[in-house]
């Protein structure tokens, strides 16, 4: 929070040419309201992972700071200096931020047994589908922005239902996978040195694959469907340990992508909408002023930030369309530069490895895949921003976690980490003298839940 207060007092000086009396406010409440956590997690997970917490903090801290600093931007230059400290997006992101924090203690106090969520595994699984096709079946107006259509709309109110949808996706896969995967550890022929798997086998992964593929024509995004689909097959491969499941994925996924392409190519209609984002994933610059204007700015500001950037409140963020969401990591890159936005990565990889450490540790095999399965989601959703706004891949309509102005990314990113949190307490508890067995957390369930198998899965 030192560094956040810090960057607060940078952005001033460089937008105001003066450091306010009030420039310290923002980061001494997110001082106050991070160190609540903190307190619930010492009373309620005290072997939980000590690093989660202050990288997440770190960035969430960055996060209403930029959002802060577009605020100052877009006010007129003579009201800059009376702008109130927790007004604009900035405000509302403070905001966002404590009722998240609540959600994830609030989560904390109730799942005191990360297995304890295993006995509503097929609940939530229903509940993730209808939450991801929700927005697929209203009209336009209520469900799209920017050409995608990921969001339920209410007024001047929107909430993006597939940021909760894949946590309760994933608690369904761990489940289910923990269940099922002898059988679809399976092998039946040996190419290349890889066992592929059983032809009879393969329909779970069709079907994930045929749904992704809808979320990719109806709700026209790239990224969610790559989302979805990438966090099925990775945990499957971390339940089955088979290489094939990899590389089934990767050709189905490619291959539904390319043939999406050439039906929007050939057919239009549903296929249009990727077929133009694909277009101008390829050359964005054929129309910089029109459709490639969106890529071409962010291109332009990661360009212009260099290996150091302009310095905070240097840039002109502005000129970005979306900076305030899709395109925070391109804004911040023009004023923290390359390094600074390595920092920033290197951040979120801190907290994907401190997830995978959890699911190597924690003693139950559904442990593992829930914890493995949420690292992995959180670096795959960074992958997929970070990689549309540098042009690796087509852009997508996701958010980056903790960073994005936005309630529902906030708070669902807020809850992964609360589950996180829980796993690594239980996989850091120590065992109980001489039994060898581990401590059960208070009010947790058995160590069995519903014949679901709890021998450990090698790393």
């Amino acid at each position: 929070m030192v560094l956040v207060a810090a960057y607060g007092a940078m952005v001033e000086a460089k937008v105001l040419d003066t450091v306010t009396a009030d420039f310290w406010m923002p980061a001494a409440a997110l001082t106050a309201v991070f160190l609540g956590l903190h307190l619930v997690i010492r009373f309620l997970a005290p072997f939980a992972d000590p690093a989660l917490l202050p990288a997440v903090a770190l960035l969430n801290g960055i996060g209403v700071g930029f959002l802060r600093r577009l605020d100052l931007g877009n006010a007129a230059p003579a009201e800059r200096a009376d702008l109130a400290v927790f007004a604009g997006d900035g405000g509302r992101q403070l905001a966002w931020t404590l009722l998240s924090v609540i959600l994830a203690a609030g989560l904390l106090a109730i799942m005191r047994d990360h297995r304890s969520v295993s006995r509503y595994a097929y609940t939530l699984g229903l509940a993730g589908i209808v939450l991801v096709m929700i927005p697929a079946v209203l009209p336009s107006r209520f469900s799209e922005i920017n050409g995608a259509k990921l969001w339920i709309r209410i007024g001047t109110y929107s909430i993006q239902p597939g940021e909760f949808a894949k946590l309760a996706l994933l608690v369904f896969f761990a489940y289910y996978l923990v269940r099922k995967r002898e059988v679809l550890s399976l092998a039946s022929r040996r190419f290349l040195g890889i066992d592929f798997p059983r032809g009879r086998d393969l329909g779970p992964v069709v079907v994930v694959w045929l749904i992704s593929l809808l979320v990719l024509v109806f709700e026209k995004d790239l990224g969610t469907s790559l989302l979805y689909f990438g966090m099925f097959v990775v945990t499957l491969y971390i339940a089955t340990e088979r290489v094939s499941w990899l590389l089934i994925g990767l050709v189905l996924f490619f291959g539904g992508a390319y043939l999406a392409y050439v039906l929007g190519d050939v057919v239009g209609g549903p296929f249009a909408n990727f077929y133009l984002r694909a277009q101008i994933w390829l050359d964005p610059f054929a129309d910089p002023y029109e459709d490639g204007y969106q890529l071409v700015q962010g291109l332009l500001a990661l360009g212009t930030g260099g290996l150091f950037g302009a310095g905070p409140g240097g840039g002109q963020p502005g000129l970005l369309p979306e900076v305030q969401n899709d395109f925070i990591f391109a804004g911040l890159g023009e004023e923290i530069g390359l390094f600074g936005l390595s920092a920033l990565l290197v951040v979120y990889l801190l907290i994907v490895e401190r997830g995978l450490r959890a699911a190597l540790a924690v003693r139950d095999s559904f442990g593992k895949l829930l914890a493995g399965g949420l690292a992995f989601t959180l670096g795959l959703q960074v992958f997929v921003i970070v990689g549309g706004i540098s042009k690796l891949i087509p852009l997508t309509g996701q958010t980056t976690p903790f960073l994005s102005a936005g309630g529902s990314s906030l708070m669902a990113n807020w809850l992964l980490i609360a589950v996180l949190l829980r796993v690594s307490d239980g996989a850091r508890r120590p065992v109980a003298g001489g039994g060898g067995k581990a401590a059960r957390p208070s009010g947790g369930p058995p160590e069995q839940l519903h014949g679901a198998p709890t021998e450990v899965i090698r790393p």
